[in-house]
């Protein structure tokens, strides 16, 4: 659950309205009364909220109970497009699933974390609509530490400030120490690797996206480890992504 609408520094009325958002994003739709005991604030507070982000669509009402709006949607749908790199990966990205029929992902940063922005799951029977929009952490996931390892020391001591070092699996790095070594070996060698440390059971490879001096994002392949082995990371995988960031570039040079 985020923080309570009074937690933060922010404008307090701000702060209940996407207490409201969230708590609806996790509930999956809700009632007022719900809501007001879920967040601790008046159930008047909570229905002005409502009725506020209803007249615009951004919640919609069916009986009793609230849900997100699709307007979310279209909103959403107009940042993505403003992403040069979406553009740009996106044919890339469907051409690397079906020649390495595995899951492939366009990861973009955003304070502290990365969103996957694009991406399709091969032959996994991954439902993406269930991930594709979603946040991650940077240091545990093979997309957020190829570019966590391009940021300068200020840069990773304000994302891991912000969010931590969760453990997500036994696998994941949890000290400070842990990161800057595996960073420093990102760096050496061009990819970053997540061997079981976000998802138990799961491995990915991923290489940072560069385009004229500019760091735009990453690109990962994903699948389970026994066919998404550390030697195919390390081989096939990282030399079809290195191809694909060179489309990628080319995309961009020509958008």
């Amino acid at each position: 659950m985020p923080n309570g609408p009074t937690s933060r520094t922010g404008v307090k009325s701000d702060e209940t309205l996407f207490a409201v958002l969230a708590a609806l994003r996790e509930a999956g739709g809700a009632g007022v009364t719900e809501l007001a005991d879920e967040l601790d604030v008046a159930k008047s507070t909570v229905h002005n909220h409502l009725a506020t982000m209803r007249e615009h669509g951004f919640v919609v009402k069916a009986g009793d109970e609230y849900r997100l709006g699709l307007e979310l949607f279209h909103y959403g749908q107009e940042v993505r497009n403003e992403f040069d790199v979406y553009r740009a990966a996106r044919p890339v990205v469907d051409d690397l699933v079906e020649t390495t029929g595995e899951m492939v992902w366009l990861f973009t940063p955003e304070n502290g974390r990365v969103m996957y922005l694009y991406g399709g799951a091969g032959g996994t029977g991954i439902d993406v609509d269930t991930i594709l929009g979603s946040w991650e952490y940077m240091h545990c996931t093979s997309g957020g530490k190829a570019i966590l390892a391009h940021y300068g020391e200020d840069e990773v001591d304000a994302v891991v400030e912000r969010h931590g070092l969760p453990a997500r699996t036994p696998n994941t790095v949890t000290s400070r120490e842990e990161l800057d070594a595996e960073l420093e070996a990102v760096r050496e060698r061009g990819y970053a690797l997540n061997l079981g440390e976000d998802l138990e059971g799961v491995h990915a490879v991923a290489v940072p996206l560069h385009y004229e001096d500019e760091l735009v994002g990453s690109l990962a392949v994903a699948g389970p480890a026994h066919r998404v082995s550390r030697e195919r990371c390390e081989s096939e995988l990282v030399d079809q992504l290195r191809a694909s960031t060179n489309d990628i570039e080319l995309n961009l040079a020509y958008a």
